[in-house]
């Protein structure tokens, strides 16, 4: 949890990157410390010392470790739960290679597991590419990002990052290896950090205004069955054929859990289970049981005749564990479709300041032609700041203004023309552009 200044302090551009975030501790008790130690904001300097003990031959290479961890950063931005608080628990990863290649492809390696999280589980979309020299993590050589967007808000969000530390931190913690020539050699490192930012990504990206729509694969419970009765039916027989049903479902491999609470109603129990997004309910009731059938309510929805609209349709007893576990895999890909096509309708293009703020000021992200220089991304990020300021005095009393500074979310790797044509000009400066770069207002 706790880094001496001295430490902390060993690596120069890391600590600058984050010493606004810093929280330091000065007493214990009543007692001030003979030196004041910080809480960490990230672990590279507190386990690096203790890799130069660890590796002395390349036979000790790759050391591939990972960890869950809280971290703290004491930021001053407006909080919001699972997106931005001063501690967060995080899976952080940190190895030593023995050549910048190897670091460099497990780098990439671990970003693209980070993005099949997103899309594979989360059923998120996410734009992966390399972060901006003025966004890159401090003391890193490369960062590379999984960045989301959020229609709702028109915002972005960094998922995920992974670092190419280079040899920065090997050599200020002296984190040598002797090579199969007998010759000393610094190691070649990587970091990456994937936090419970993912959940609060994931309720911004499926819901609606009744709740959280989760996706089935991390969805607690897939499925609950919720037996109707009446005073007219015999509840046992409903009950244990509903439970029936549940160990069929279960034996395909699916969570599912029968509501048999005597103490509520259905329509509360529906409520419920809505409420908590579970993504498929099973009702059973006595004309269902006639028909050997349950109906299925899948929590997401559809868009029928421009209207949302929660699909209900029977399911047969017949063969339903296969036939539900085919049902998670169909609402998982749709719910990705939907999140993928609310976010590709809002990535515009634009090459010059005017058209890009006006795409920006409508919830947009923007790809434009870009020198990838830190002083102009520095100049943009206050210059948007300013329109906004201005857009704020200028908006009536009630009318939602986006605000904030505009950066860039990554310079991305399949979205946008990385092949620019000789002549093309950076959309705010005028010089030639580098690269096509993905802006946007995050949280």
């Amino acid at each position: 949890m706790f880094v001496t200044d001295a430490a902390l302090n060993k690596e120069k551009d890391h600590v600058e990157g984050f010493s606004p975030e810093v929280a330091w501790v000065t007493k214990s008790g009543q007692s001030d410390l003979p030196e004041p130690i910080a809480i960490r904001p990230t672990s590279e300097t507190i386990m690096y010392p203790a890799f130069a003990k660890w590796i002395h031959s390349h036979r000790d290479l790759p050391l591939l470790l990972n960890q869950w961890t809280n971290v703290v950063r004491w930021e001053f931005k407006h909080p919001t739960p699972f997106i931005r608080t001063r501690e967060f628990l995080w899976q952080e990863g940190h190895t030593a290679h023995a050549t910048h290649d190897e670091s460099s492809v497990f780098v990439h390696k671990i970003l693209d597991e980070y993005a099949n999280i997103y899309q594979d589980l989360l059923a998120v979309p996410v734009v992966k590419g390399r972060k901006s020299d003025d966004e890159r993590f401090a003391g890193a050589i490369n960062t590379a990002t999984c960045e989301l967007y959020v229609p709702v808000s028109g915002r972005g969000i960094q998922g995920a990052t992974s670092h190419v530390l280079g040899q920065n931190f090997s050599k200020m913690f002296n984190v040598t290896f002797e090579d199969e020539k007998k010759e000393k050699q610094h190691v070649w490192q990587t970091s990456w950090g994937y936090s419970t930012r993912s959940i609060g990504s994931m309720i911004m990206v499926h819901s609606d205004n009744t709740g959280v729509i989760l996706p089935p694969r991390v969805a607690q419970n897939q499925v609950v069955i919720v037996p109707i009765t009446t005073s007219k039916d015999d509840p046992k027989v409903i009950i244990d054929k509903a439970f029936e049903l549940r160990d069929q479902i279960r034996a395909a491999g699916v969570r599912v859990h029968v509501d048999d609470r005597e103490n509520h109603n259905p329509g509360f129990k529906f409520n419920t289970w809505e409420v908590r997004g579970v993504p498929v309910r099973y009702e059973l009731g006595a004309k269902d049981m006639e028909k050997n059938e349950v109906k299925a309510v899948i929590r997401h929805w559809k868009m029928v005749d421009g209207a949302k609209d929660k699909e209900k349709f029977q399911v047969p007893w017949e063969n339903i564990g296969e036939l539900t576990a085919k049902l998670l895999d169909q609402i998982h890909n749709e719910m990705f479709e939907k999140a993928k096509q609310a976010r590709d309708c809002k990535i515009k293009e634009s090459d010059n300041w005017e058209d890009f703020m006006n795409q920006i000021n409508q919830k947009n992200i923007v790809l434009t032609p870009w020198c990838d220089r830190k002083e102009c991304e520095e100049r943009i990020k206050e210059h948007s700041k300013e329109v906004s300021m201005k857009l704020m005095e200028e908006a009536n009393e009630g009318e939602a203004v986006l605000t904030g500074a505009v950066k860039t979310l990554c310079i991305p790797y399949e979205l946008g023309n990385q092949n620019l044509p000789e002549g093309t000009k950076c959309f705010y400066s005028g010089r030639p552009a580098k690269v096509t770069a993905l802006w946007g207002r995050t949280y």
